[in-house]
């Protein structure tokens, strides 16, 4: 199933995001942490892509699990990091006979160790330039990052949307943001789009924090700001891990709640692999019937 199709019709998506294992042995923890998210009803799953490509395979084959054996709509990252367009194409082809519709086109991180992105001789430049070689080459349902902080590498918001909106015109039917712990960055965010003519639906994407380890790792991976009262009382807790985690889920939840009283098309949930976290979180809010609940699967 596309993603997009129940966007359209205004049906409430509730999503979660998953990432390969870096050891071998835990491919089958992740799949039992697959399944119990499963029990949430999620609209779709979506699977990460290691940096420089490192876990390619193993994005496929988590997303094929999860479309094939669970029956959960699986959306599969895709980057531009260290491929080829001739890279790509084997990539987009073995995506099309596990079944799997859905991809969200990203440029990519540069690989550990590296400052800058540098593209591969025959490689993409930018994230619209893999959008639009997905959207000539085959049929998916294509979705794009947002940040509602703007991308750490943008000058500033301003182009950074500029650039979003290259990356749906060249076929994105959908958004998914960077995670962000100030709603009104969000609303913001959201509005300017808007004014800029980006029209695709735009889902927010909500990050647990639960241990202060999480934080400087957060502020590093994407510059998101964090409340000074979140850090301090997370900091106050660190040796108290089950206290933290009980915070920070409350912080998720009324996060969430107010993004949902705000209008948002759905929900995404960066999930880190746990599925506790999240569960607490879904089952504390009021949401709006899914496309199970609907009848619609």
């Amino acid at each position: 199933m596309k993603i997009i199709s129940a966007l359209k019709k205004n049906i409430f998506s509730l999503s979660f995001e998953v990432f390969p294992p870096k050891r071998e042995g835990n491919i089958e923890s992740l799949y039992e942490t697959v399944a119990d998210l499963k029990s949430l009803k999620p609209h779709f799953i979506s699977v990460t892509y290691g940096a420089g490509g490192s876990t390619r395979d193993k994005t496929i084959e988590i997303a094929a699990h999860v479309n094939n054996s669970l029956k959960v709509t699986a959306l599969a990252h895709l980057t531009c990091v260290h491929a080829t367009k001739e890279d790509i194409a084997i990539i987009l082809d073995s995506l099309v006979q596990h079944g799997i519709e859905n991809i969200l086109a990203l440029r990519g991180d540069p690989p550990q160790g590296e400052e800058k992105f540098k593209p591969l001789p025959g490689g993409f430049v930018f994230a619209c330039d893999l959008v639009s070689f997905i959207a000539d080459r085959s049929d998916f349902c294509i979705g794009v990052a947002g940040y509602p902080e703007k991308h750490v590498e943008a000058p500033d918001l301003e182009t950074d949307l500029i650039n979003l909106k290259k990356k749906v015109d060249a076929g994105a039917d959908f958004i998914i943001t960077q995670l962000f712990f100030f709603n009104d960055d969000f609303y913001r965010f959201r509005d300017l789009a808007e004014r800029k003519g980006i029209h695709a639906p735009i889902i927010p994407g909500i990050f647990p924090l639960i241990n202060y380890q999480q934080i400087a790792r957060t502020i590093t991976l994407c510059g998101a700001k964090i409340p000074a009262h979140l850090a301090e009382k997370l900091e106050r807790m660190k040796d108290k891990p089950e206290e933290a985690e009980k915070y920070g889920i409350e912080y998720a939840i009324k996060q969430s709640a107010d993004l949902l009283d705000n209008g948002v098309p759905g929900l995404h949930f960066y999930s880190m692999n746990k599925s506790g976290p999240v569960k607490e979180i879904v089952r504390n809010l009021d949401l709006p019937p899914s496309r199970a609940e609907l009848g619609l699967e």
